[in-house]
């Protein structure tokens, strides 16, 4: 009788590199790391120093799983349920888009232009990880966050509730939730892909993410061109406007600023990979 064959930690982990980078995964050897430290409860520290320990039942059949979801380029925080923002651990799911490293610029650009803001609106939040970024960084501040997706919503309070923060939560379009109601600082990462380019994303991105928080419409800018007027009115005095932008888009994103009028003149910030991925604008005095 031929013997069983024994999964050990070291083999497992081999045989996934292989089998997930010819499925097209990146890091494939990082992300079985990952996912073995799921089913079996260690860290990847612990997964070395257990690397010629075989698997029980139970912890290879949640790791195959995981690998077989992971193969049709299912992102991994949707099935590991997490991702971090600012060394903050989220929640996450198919009813939100993944936090990205490149949005922690909102926050720092936040923190760095209005460190004595008193309150502050995020739109379109999502997992919730900008606003509640924001209220450990402003623990005084008075923060509201506003989506169209009452799903979305569920997952923002959940995170709220996790790190222990008061967010106020509202659902609705843009502003319409604060209608008379003006604040400090006014954040957003708006959907800003052009419809056309979806379709060539990456699967984990073009298949999982919601569309809704995808899609800025002909050439990306159809949600800039809504908000920056209507933030005018819902800044105060000196209050600013800090907006996620697409790689190459600072430019429109700064004449649609300019054609408002009502602000001074925009600045953009550059994210770790070069690109400029805020542009922030504050509201002029009135004359």
């Amino acid at each position: 009788m031929k013997p069983l064959e024994v999964w050990t930690t070291l083999k497992v982990l081999g045989w996934t590199k292989e089998f997930l980078a010819a499925k097209g995964v990146e890091n494939s050897r990082l992300e079985a790391e990952w996912l073995l430290c799921a089913a079996t409860g260690l860290d990847r520290v612990g997964l070395y120093l257990h690397y010629d320990k075989p698997l029980s039942d139970s912890e290879l059949a949640a790791y195959r799983s995981m690998v077989a979801r992971r193969a049709k380029r299912e992102p991994l925080q949707h099935i590991l349920g997490s991702q971090e923002f600012c060394s903050l651990d989220f929640e996450v799911s198919a009813d939100v888009l993944i936090p990205r490293h490149d949005t922690e610029l909102l926050v720092s650009q936040a923190v760095s232009l209005m460190p004595e803001a008193k309150s502050m609106l995020d739109i379109g939040t999502g997992s919730g990880c900008i606003a509640v970024s924001l209220a450990l960084r402003f623990p005084v501040a008075s923060i509201t966050a506003i989506d169209i997706s009452v799903t979305a919503l569920d997952v923002a309070r959940r995170n709220t509730e996790k790190h222990n923060v008061v967010v106020e939560l509202l659902h609705g379009s843009l502003f319409e939730p604060v209608m008379g109601r003006s604040f400090d600082l006014i954040v957003s990462n708006p959907p800003y892909i052009p419809t056309a380019d979806i379709a060539g994303l990456e699967p984990e991105v073009r298949d999982f993410d919601p569309f809704e928080a995808l899609n800025g419409g002909a050439d990306g800018l159809d949600i800039y061109r809504i908000l920056i007027p209507e933030a005018h009115s819902h800044l105060n005095t000196s209050g600013w406007l800090l907006l996620e932008v697409g790689q190459g888009q600072a430019a429109d994103v700064i004449k649609i600023f300019n054609d408002t009028g009502g602000y001074e003149e925009p600045f953009t910030a550059i994210d770790l990979g070069g690109i400029e991925r805020v542009v922030a604008a504050k509201r002029k005095e009135k004359q």
